[in-house]
């Protein structure tokens, strides 16, 4: 079983590295995207176990209204998903991303072979 969830972990992070700057996608997506539909608390643990690693830019990953779900996980305190957010441009107010519907990425459309 910790080989499965390790490697789905895996898979959530190779495709949150792939989130452009600018750009953010919600847990569901990226389930739904693996193969999962209906998994998007799996990926929300596997975003909880990702922050410290800066590699996984686990700031991009919000709830499915643009919600900033995950903020309390980040090291540096609740701003942080907020503050990274911003730094790419993206607008944050009462923790929620303005305008999300036009910078959402769905992994599904944006990854099509």
């Amino acid at each position: 079983m910790e080989d499965s969830k390790s490697n789905f972990f895996g898979d959530v992070y190779e495709v949150v590295k792939l989130i452009p700057r600018g750009r953010v996608t919600s847990y569901g997506a990226i389930a739904n995207y693996l193969g999962v539909k209906g998994s998007a608390r799996m990926v929300g643990w596997a975003m909880n176990q990702a922050h410290g690693n800066h590699s996984v830019p686990a700031h991009r990953v919000v709830n499915r209204a643009g919600l900033l779900t995950g903020k309390h996980f980040f090291s540096g305190g609740p701003e942080a998903m907020q503050q990274l957010l911003e730094a790419e441009g993206i607008v944050v107010k009462d923790d929620k991303i303005i305008d999300f519907k036009s910078i959402f990425w769905d992994p599904a459309k944006e990854l099509e072979p």
